[in-house]
């Protein structure tokens, strides 16, 4: 049996069709029932759909009488408030393209962007870094613009462009992700085969507003079903967490390993009556902290797969749990396959994990890096990247990357960025970034750099805090004589993880 994996047809999107009015569209029938509540320590911000319906139907018209037209992109450089996604919806509603990007940019990553896009606009928080644009509305104007009469909504072909985000490329230049309006219905996928989601939960995620993570199954995914979305509020420490959800009847909870392994130091058992399990996405999730949550709760944790290309995809089944050590199968829906030299493997062997074109999620392709899409695509496949084996049962197992992109929080990172902004230190001759297994469940970025003599760390820290997002910089700086080499000249990353993991 070949490691093809087809879950049935989906339901094609509707046409015309908005992706905000499809997720707003529960307003129309609950406009009094909480959209949102962001939760502080002793206060609580509530947001019924009505609130949030009102803000970004009058920001939509904000941006039109700033002029900005249908097709227009525009860049958000916000903090983690409500600010995010009212703007990021708002500009949906008028057809307008958002290009959400991470707070923890410096100005000098931001200006690479700009120069990509040429976005006609941005909006920004003063608090985020960013380089100086001619078209800038700050919080002012965005908390003006909610008050405005409602705009129409912009319908048209769901194949159309929707929203751009950035992720990195292997050769160090960040690629921008082009998702039309109808990947919000490819999410449906996710709502049985991960969530279990119903229009009665309540989603705590742990998550910043402005993380691609948190606006989808923390934001979106609940209003599109109607249900409540739970944030906490900005420096909230990950030990206040089980509190939270135990004092908002949170049924659904969703973060990023590295939060689970923090929130698991504080107590042995936690007392969640309302929560029914957890959701893990952006790196795999040790089975030592699975088990530890499981023990503390009560409750299972259900992993799921995806990339900025097509979200999420592939998943485990709270209806029906995938085996222990897997991370899951297909969601229904989607065709998924496991290729090598452009043939699907047999099941039990490994391969690339590759997407269908047809996937009504998957991207259509990286904004003006036609050569960069044609790379991705096998025939009719779209590779990930990622090797995984497939079971008899459809049940995956990862396997790691066949390239050496980083993972950091949940977080693409591409060593070449990080490694161009290191070789330009002086005494540095060359330096290889890679991520590092420091105990057996985390893993941190290190900087292996060749040098006459080691360099001061905290000098090196100085250096790449003004240059790198605070996700993109190294947690170790490594002083080695010289960097491993092979035949063709290219730096062994896979020898220097091995040669670090010796020394432990």
């Amino acid at each position: 049996m070949l490691s093809v994996f087809d879950n049935g047809p989906f339901a094609p999107c509707p046409d015309p069709f908005n992706m905000a009015a499809y997720v707003l569209r529960s307003a129309q029938d609950a406009f009094d029932k909480e959209a949102l509540l962001v939760l502080g320590d002793k206060t609580v911000d509530v947001w019924t759909y009505a609130d949030i319906h009102r803000a970004v139907l009058g920001t939509a018209t904000g941006l039109l009488r700033s002029g900005f037209d249908a097709g227009d992109l525009i860049m958000l450089r916000l903090g983690n408030t409500v600010d995010f996604p009212i703007a990021y919806l708002g500009a949906i509603t008028a057809g307008i393209v958002p290009v959400p990007t991470s707070a923890a940019l410096t100005e000098r990553e931001t200006s690479t962007l700009v120069d990509m896009l040429r976005p006609k606009g941005v909006l920004r928080d003063p608090a985020v870094p960013c380089v100086e644009h001619p078209r800038c509305f700050g919080l002012d104007a965005l908390a003006a613009w909610r008050d405005m009469p409602p705009a129409s909504v912009h319908m048209g072909d769901p194949n159309r462009l929707g929203y751009v985000i950035f992720t990195s490329g292997t050769s160090g230049q960040p690629r921008a992700v082009a998702h039309a309006h109808r990947a919000i219905w490819a999410r449906q996928m996710m709502f049985h085969d991960w969530y279990g989601l119903t229009s009665d939960d309540r989603v705590l995620h742990a998550g910043a507003f402005n993380w691609t993570y948190t606006l989808g199954t923390g934001l979106m995914d609940p209003w599109t079903k109607g249900a409540t979305a739970l944030i906490p509020a900005p420096g909230t420490p990950a030990d206040h967490l089980p509190r939270l959800l135990a004092d908002h009847n949170a049924s659904i909870f969703a973060a990023a390993p590295g939060v689970y392994r923090q929130l698991l130091k504080t107590e042995e058992r936690f007392h969640l009556p309302y929560l029914r399990h957890g959701l893990s996405a952006g790196e795999k999730m040790p089975e030592a902290t699975a088990q530890h949550w499981r023990t503390a709760t009560g409750c299972e944790v259900f992993e799921a797969y995806g990339m900025s290309e097509c979200s999420t995809f592939i998943s485990q089944p709270p209806p029906d749990p995938a085996p222990k050590g897997t991370m899951g199968r297909p969601q229904r829906g989607r065709r998924i396959a496991l290729l090598k030299d452009g043939e699907p493997v047999p099941r039990g062997v490994e391969g690339t994990i590759a997407v269908h074109r047809d996937d009504p999620g998957l991207m259509l392709g990286y904004l003006g890096q036609p050569e960069e899409t044609a790379l991705r695509m096998s025939g009719d496949w779209f590779l990930t990247g990622d090797q995984a084996v497939m079971l008899p049962s459809g049940d995956m197992t990862y396997m790691g990357r066949d390239d050496d992109m980083m993972n950091a929080g949940g977080f693409r990172v591409s060593p070449i960025e990080v490694e161009t902004v290191l070789s330009e230190v002086e005494g540095i001759t060359a330096v290889a970034a890679c991520e590092i297994e420091i105990k057996a469940d985390a893993t941190v970025i290190a900087a292996f750099y060749a040098a006459p003599q080691a360099l001061d760390e905290a000098l090196l820290r100085a250096y790449v805090s003004t240059r790198l997002a605070r996700y993109k910089q190294p947690r170790l700086f490594i002083h080695v004589p010289e960097l491993p080499l092979g035949a063709n000249g290219k730096i062994l990353r896979r020898s220097l993880r091995a040669r670090f993991k010796r020394t432990q």
